[in-house]
């Protein structure tokens, strides 16, 4: 399984993924859901990924391919984000189509969902979650975020912290917060855990952090949310019920 994270600020865009992938329980293995590209000065992009993996990495190698044979069409010449994750889930739903065509197993799924944010100069900043048909969103204000994969687990605290206006280091740490929510109630989710950030306006690069699963941070982090997840639990107001058994 798989969680990813793109979150839109006033002023930056973060990124958070898992990295871990399994194709039954006896074979589970790592591989980055997080890739990027950027022309300095021009554009930056974050691409995240969830679903099949072989899908998903044949649209990683086409976007590159595009770029090294200088498509037409490719991430550095198209001129606005919508295009770009138009761009993205046409190549997905190639991939897809592909895929199950020379599938032989019913159950197979080639299907492949794609976080997409970034800035092109002159432009603002955006995130799109792309959908397997191709389709993609944008988030709201009232929401600034997105997610795919195992999303249930770490939504509440999104709900609860994250607006336009919360800084870049809450929003890292909320990020942090929801995939440790996810990973202690799924254990298909799971460490190294990336981080990505972009600021507004400044397109030189992308700040990357990668989060292995012994990092003293990450683990400093789960035991103190689990304590004071526990400290705000015991102080909730007491139940004023009648819960003495019945009589017989």
């Amino acid at each position: 399984m798989t969680y990813c994270i793109a979150i839109k600020l006033q002023d930056h865009l973060v990124f958070t993924s898992d990295s871990r992938t399994n194709a039954g329980p006896d074979q589970v293995d790592v591989y980055s859901k997080m890739r990027t590209w950027g022309l300095p000065g021009h554009r930056q992009f974050v691409l995240l990924s969830a679903g099949n993996l072989a899908t998903t990495q044949a649209v990683v190698s086409r976007i590159q391919r595009d770029i090294d044979e200088k498509a037409a069409k490719n991430l550095l010449t198209l001129d606005y984000m919508g295009d770009v994750a138009d761009y993205v889930g046409a190549l997905s739903v190639e991939e897809q189509v592909r895929h199950t065509e020379t599938a032989n197993q019913g159950s197979f799924s080639s299907e492949a969902t794609f976080l997409l944010g970034g800035q092109i100069a002159g432009q603002e900043p955006d995130i799109f979650l792309i959908y397997p048909q191709g389709n993609h969103i944008t988030c709201s204000e009232t929401a600034p975020f997105l997610q795919i994969g195992e999303v249930k687990y770490g939504k509440p605290i999104l709900d609860r912290i994250i607006r336009p206006e919360t800084t870049l280091e809450d929003a890292i740490r909320c990020g942090l917060v929801s995939m440790d929510s996810t990973m202690r109630s799924n254990v298909t989710v799971g460490p190294p855990i990336e981080v990505a950030a972009t600021q507004r306006d400044v397109l030189d690069c992308i700040k990357r952090y990668r989060l292995e699963e012994d990092d003293p941070y990450l683990r400093s982090l789960h035991q103190a949310w689990g304590e004071k997840l526990m400290e705000a639990f015991t102080e909730l107001p007491r139940l004023e019920l009648d819960i003495s058994p019945p009589c017989s």
